[in-house]
């Protein structure tokens, strides 16, 4: 469980750094403004790269997957590097720490409540789809009713889905315990994956909340 932690926290920090970097870049941070090709082949590397991550990860070599899961790391923070032109660095700030807090306070709860999660797990999922669904629909829509609900509600889904998936991480570990080192590593690389992408949609919707927009 610890190297879960520990992943993830590594995975957050290259993030972190990346959009940093390339924030501070105008060329590169201009590049991806404006070329819509290379904005757009981003957002397809990261679902491609998380797909492969999660589909076939029990038939590569670890040292493979934690790169691959590296690359996601700092794909993700190319592209979240644009977050620094619509918001103050100071409400960044502000938005991690809440988010840090709530991602802390629920993975403890899911890590040590007695109660299965399975269920609002499902239900979350569900929750989720519909999420995606009232997002995209809102996009040609621009309303901000929906644009404040599907916020709130976010906060909501991405809160529960981090006990919900810390709970799962806890069982499966458990479960995989006797399959051999190679194989648990690369069930606890799964969970920080599923963890780290938990925290940073928890962060983008903390974001439009509590975000200082330029």
């Amino acid at each position: 469980m610890s190297k879960v932690y520990i992943w993830m926290t590594m995975a957050l920090a290259m993030t972190g750094l990346t959009a940093f970097y390339v924030a501070n870049n105008e060329a590169l941070l201009y590049a991806i403004v404006t070329n819509s090709i290379l904005f757009y082949g981003l957002i397809i590397a990261e679902f491609a790269l998380v797909m492969v991550l999660s589909a076939r990860i029990m038939k590569m070599s670890f040292p493979v997957a934690g790169l691959l899961f590296a690359a996601y790391s700092i794909v993700n923070g190319v592209t979240l590097s644009t977050i620094f032109l619509a918001y103050s660095m100071e409400s960044i700030a502000n938005a991690f720490f809440v988010t840090a807090g709530t991602f802390g306070a629920m993975s403890l709860f899911g890590l040590f409540t007695k109660r299965d999660l399975s269920t609002v797990g499902r239900f979350l999922y569900m929750m989720l789809i519909g999420l995606i669904i009232a997002t995209i629909v809102n996009i040609f829509l621009a309303s901000s009713v929906l644009g404040w609900a599907t916020t709130f509600i976010g906060v909501i889904v991405f809160s529960g889905l981090t006990a919900y998936d810390t709970q799962k991480m806890k069982v499966l570990l458990t479960e995989f315990q006797h399959t051999g080192e190679s194989n648990l590593l690369k069930i606890a690389l799964l969970c920080s994956l599923s963890l780290y992408l938990d925290f940073i949609n928890l962060f983008l919707y903390m974001l439009r909340i509590f975000g200082d927009r330029k």
